[in-house]
């Protein structure tokens, strides 16, 4: 079996609003999604935050060709940092429409436009902080 590296990110009790998010704005599909609750074995005592019990502790999710994995984590907040995720599209319409829909609540750091490697490219931080680089 070749080696594969999947993107992992915690969402620090937003998880399945993101899942959600990224449903609409890039059609999504969640393959599997386990909670805390239904974990065949308890958390060791003090991991799991009072609440967490219905949060999502593991979830995988494909965007295109790509799982990724996601899990609310095992405290309040997330950051993400130091990475973005680059989704490569069909066409400019493609680009501005994903674009669009990632910049919903979140920050733009290049809006789209012709680069010298790409008819459209773009970055956008999303309104839970994950990076995106967005591009023909």
């Amino acid at each position: 079996m070749p080696n594969v590296v999947q993107p992992y990110l915690f969402f620090g009790g937003r998880c399945e609003e993101a899942l959600g998010f990224y449903r609409d704005a890039l059609g999504a599909q969640v393959e599997m999604l386990l909670r805390f609750s239904e974990s065949p074995e308890a958390p060791p005592p003090g991991t799991v935050p009072a609440g967490f019990e219905n949060k999502v502790m593991h979830c995988a999710f494909r965007i295109g060709e790509t799982t990724l994995m996601a899990s609310d984590g095992c405290d309040e907040g997330s950051r993400f940092e130091g990475f973005s995720l680059s989704i490569s599209l069909p066409d400019e319409a493609a680009v501005d429409r994903v674009f669009a829909a990632l910049a919903e609540g979140g920050k733009v750091q290049m809006a789209p436009d012709k680069t010298f490697w790409s008819p459209r490219f773009g970055m956008v931080t999303d309104r839970f902080g994950v990076g995106w680089m967005v591009g023909v």
